[in-house]
């Protein structure tokens, strides 16, 4: 359900959209009774129309309801109030009248468009009752599938998500699966963060939300680091932090020739995550992994390649059919042998892993509550503000 106050933020790409605003024609106003109805239809909606609109919602209703914006702009750290705010405080002296036709108009053409539409039914594991909503869980051919499902976020991970892929990755490695596979929905393997994560600051403040996002970032990473049989990533287009960093703890990591990977860390005052402080120098040298880590390159799939972060490229063309050939072949080798061999490799490095993690998620639980971060992800976003 959406209400009128709904306001989600979300890849760091949607930021820049926040801060233009289009006003609709002037028309004679609604009646309080008409307005009712459309609050009342709004609930309705099935479909999320993205931040614009919801943006657009909220600013109607307050100017309906309250008349021009008359209250003290939120701090900068409030991302998501601030938006609302600049939206509200962008509709100006228009009249609570004409902002509640507008705010019926609005609505009216929102169920319009969904007219014989269907919702939308949350994805089932195979021989489990346990239901996701950001994600697609199938099993088939002995090859559980894990595929982020927000295609139109670019499959950007919410904590939501986070929670969900733990608990994907439990279920995949109590079935009977022989591989677990790691795919995106779309044209985007995962676009990193998505920035409700960050800007849902609790009661305790900023310090109690980075302690909270750092004991989820622990957790997940834990997962892969424990995960006891093959875990595969079909990366099916371009992958941002910490969709990249995790893939040091993949076995096998097939991409398109369209894929990129990109960990802007420093870029955003952060650190790297998901172990890859570690895998990433081991896999490819410590000056190639400074690149990525501390310099915000972007490797290309061939790049990547040569540099052992990723298995093989494969022409985009062909890229599922090839590589879902090959996983299937995969799948037909014993499970245990398989299942085991993996273990034997991890047990190596395990503590060094878990070690490397707890680490990193300190570093960065520094990180979120500094000046320094605050500052750079301002910048960062003030900058993408005049493209």
């Amino acid at each position: 359900m959406i209400s009128s106050y709904d306001c989600d933020l979300n890849e760091p790409s949607s930021y820049i959209y926040f801060f233009f605003f289009f006003f609709f024609w002037s028309r004679s106003g609604a009646t309080v009774e008409q307005f009712e109805q459309a609050k009342n239809k709004l609930s309705t909606l099935k479909n999320d129309p993205g931040n614009e609109v919801k943006l657009k919602i909220y600013a109607l209703f307050k100017q309906s309801t309250q008349g021009p914006c008359n209250t003290p702009k939120p701090g900068m750290l409030d991302f998501v109030n601030k938006v609302k705010w600049d939206a509200w405080k962008s509709l100006g002296s228009l009249s609570q009248e004409d902002a509640r036709q507008q705010y019926c108009d609005l609505i009216g053409s929102l169920v319009q468009a969904e007219g014989g539409s269907s919702t939308p039914v949350a994805a089932q594991p195979a021989g489990s009752s346990t239901a996701y909503n950001t994600l697609l869980v199938t099993t088939e051919d002995d090859i559980t599938t894990i595929k982020l499902n927000r295609p139109a976020k670019k499959n950007a991970i919410t904590t939501e998500m986070y929670n969900e892929i733990i608990a994907a990755l439990e279920q995949a490695a109590k079935d009977d699966c022989v591989l677990t596979v790691f795919t995106g929905a779309g044209d985007f393997y995962c676009s990193g963060n998505d920035l409700t994560n960050f800007t849902k600051i609790p009661e305790g403040g900023v310090e109690l939300m980075a302690k909270q996002g750092g004991e989820l970032l622990r957790k997940y990473v834990k997962a892969y680091i424990d995960f006891p049989k093959p875990l595969v990533a079909v990366v099916n287009g371009p992958a941002v932090g910490v969709s990249v960093t995790v893939l040091g703890l993949f076995d096998l990591v097939y991409a398109t020739e369209r894929a990129t990977f990109h960990t802007p860390f420093s870029q955003l005052g952060q650190s790297a995550e998901g172990c890859s402080s570690y895998t990433f120098p081991k896999l490819m040298g410590a000056a190639k992994a400074s690149e990525m880590l501390l310099f915000n390159k972007k490797l290309t799939a061939v790049q990547a390649c040569e540099l052992g972060l990723v298995t093989e490229v494969f022409p985009d063309s062909t890229f599922q059919s090839e590589v879902w050939t090959r996983l299937k072949a995969y799948a037909k080798l014993p499970r245990n042998s398989l299942a085991l061999s993996k273990q034997l490799i991890r047990s190596v490095e395990k503590d060094r892993l878990h070690a490397v993690n707890d680490a990193e998620v300190e570093r960065l639980t520094e990180r979120w509550t500094s000046d320094e971060c605050f500052n750079a992800v301002m910048s960062f976003f003030q900058a993408k503000a005049k493209l």
